[in-house]
């Protein structure tokens, strides 16, 4: 094909992304369904507390751990071949999982489902680069994609819920097997192949230190997050890092490296990556403090809370939709600028609410936010995407990924440590409390209501009233704090974006032609 052809996307390539949105569809689902089942897993195969953790862990973090790997490997090896190569692994995997006999099979039908799982977010959203080269045709398309996962973490809870209303708990990783069969059949008549027909041997060194400094780090702030700071937490968040700086170090004297550092020459790159993450630090800490405030201080039950939940849902997929129409005329600074403005308003109202009443507040203040900060993940992934060389994309769509993982994991940990050392020092506790209970009321609001479920009349009530008060100002705080992040992250959009047009007004990408073949 002649380099200089510039063709927009068909029917084929259409229908192609309705392929690539499966997968991305059953890992959103795959996130949230799980928890579900945790209950009956506990019953069947009598877990231990630690092994319980992993069951629920190990899946995210060999995700994370892969991510940068197999998406300098797609750009290899070739993207349809690691996809395809990645769902069958995935299904097989699942199906490990849904019969597993023991707590030690389900975990390591656990892992093989996160090392799977990294094949298929790069690869699919490397591909659409790859098929759609028209810059508008391609913030779409990167929208419609999105707006699948956001929509699995929607129908996560429900088709969970039907299928362990009917059936064993195995059956939620059932989910799998159709999907990526699926993927499997359409795979190689929908999709391209493409690769870097210059890549040289994937450093493993690299691959070693890129794996234990990120499971590390997010190992680090997940233990930060459910147990506070301590010591062995906060070195491993330390030897973690100490380990990305020497995968840096390695990777500026490799002639191929597994992550390509010349990316962040690009401001394009550089500020929508850095945009991301000051945005992704704020969303899960926000959302998981909220859902606290509504259960253990308003007093809804999970049912409600969950409830609640589908207003920000709403939200944030109506617009990941509208996004690409508003960047069509207007500029992607102007657009993920006011939108996040917009979900920092939205944020200061979380701040109003009250230890009495404050749902309105809660649920009206996410909505805002999430709305804002959607054209953030298209725009944003639109560009870290588009800004990369078509041999880096793989690379390029990994670390995107990359970033929102451990950014979620480092806002976790940091709001969580917030909200939880502002409880402490605004508890005032009622007097003639139990020294037991004292302590353990003390600690966290999740352990001031199971106090107060052990102590009867007044003084329940006025432990709960006492707890209430006091995680309603940690919310308070992390809300402000929260605030000025978002407020940031749009001067880094408004400052290094501004020189982007529209997509209207953008030039087409030249069509890829490998400098050679590619095998089907």
């Amino acid at each position: 094909m002649n380099a200089n052809v510039i063709t927009k996307a068909g029917r084929r390539e259409w229908t192609g992304l309705a392929v690539l949105v499966l997968p991305t569809l059953l890992l959103s689902i795959d996130m949230s369904v799980l928890h579900l089942a945790v209950p009956m897993i506990s019953a069947d195969l009598r877990p231990s507390a630690t092994q319980l953790l992993w069951i629920n862990d190990i899946y995210g973090f060999l995700v994370a751990g892969f991510l940068i790997t197999m998406g300098t490997l797609g750009d290899r090896i070739g993207r349809r071949r690691l996809l395809l190569i990645g769902g069958a692994a995935f299904g097989l995997a699942s199906l490990l999982a849904a019969y597993a006999p023991s707590a030690e099979s389900l975990i390591a039908a656990r892992a093989l489902l996160g090392i799977a799982g990294a094949t298929l977010m790069p690869s699919t959203l490397s591909l659409i680069s790859n098929m759609f080269h028209d810059p508008g045709q391609r913030t779409v398309a990167i929208s419609l994609w999105m707006t699948g996962f956001t929509g699995g973490m929607v129908l996560g809870p429900v088709v969970g819920g039907v299928l362990l209303e009917n059936f064993w708990w195995g059956s939620v990783f059932l989910l799998g097997v159709p999907v990526m069969a699926v993927l499997l059949v359409a795979g190689p008549m929908l999709l391209p192949e493409y690769r870097n027909p210059g890549a040289g041997r994937l450093d493993v060194t690299s691959v070693l230190l890129s794996l234990t400094a990120i499971l590390a780090m997010i190992y680090g702030l997940k233990e930060i997050t459910a147990y506070g700071l301590a010591l062995p937490p906060v070195l491993t968040v330390l030897a973690g890092l100490a380990l990305g700086v020497a995968f840096v170090r390695r990777q500026r004297g490799l002639a191929d490296p597994l992550l390509d550092l010349k990316l962040f020459a690009n401001r394009k790159f550089s500020a929508s990556l850095g945009t991301l993450m000051l945005t992704i630090l704020v969303g899960p800490g926000i959302g998981l403090l909220s859902a606290q405030y509504l259960q253990l201080v308003l007093g809804l039950s999970p049912l409600e809370a969950g409830l609640w939940s589908l207003p920000p849902a709403v939200a944030v997929t109506m617009g990941l939709i509208v996004s690409p129409l508003l960047a069509r005329r207007l500029r992607p600074a102007v657009v993920i600028g006011v939108g996040l403005l917009a979900g920092a308003a939205g944020i200061a109202l979380i701040a109003q609410a009250s230890s009495t009443s404050g749902l309105a507040a809660v649920v009206i203040g996410q909505v805002v936010f999430f709305l804002g900060a959607s054209p953030l993940m298209v725009l944003g992934t639109d560009l870290i995407v588009g800004s990369a060389p078509p041999e880096r994309s793989g690379s390029a769509s990994s670390l995107s990924e990359t970033v929102q993982e451990f950014g979620g994991a480092f806002g976790l940990a940091l709001f969580g440590s917030i909200a939880t050392a502002v409880y402490r020092a605004q508890l005032t506790l009622p007097e003639g409390l139990p020294a037991e209970e004292a302590a353990t009321a003390g600690d966290t609001l999740g352990g001031a209501a199971a106090a107060a479920g052990r102590l009867q009349g007044p003084a329940a009530d006025a432990l709960l009233d006492a707890a209430g008060s006091a995680f309603t100002s940690a919310l308070q705080t992390a809300a402000m704090i929260s605030v000025g992040i978002v407020v940031l992250a749009a001067g880094v959009a408004f400052v290094f974006l501004r020189q982007v047009p529209p997509t209207a007004e953008q030039t087409p990408d030249l069509e890829p032609a490998p400098a050679a073949p590619v095998p089907s």
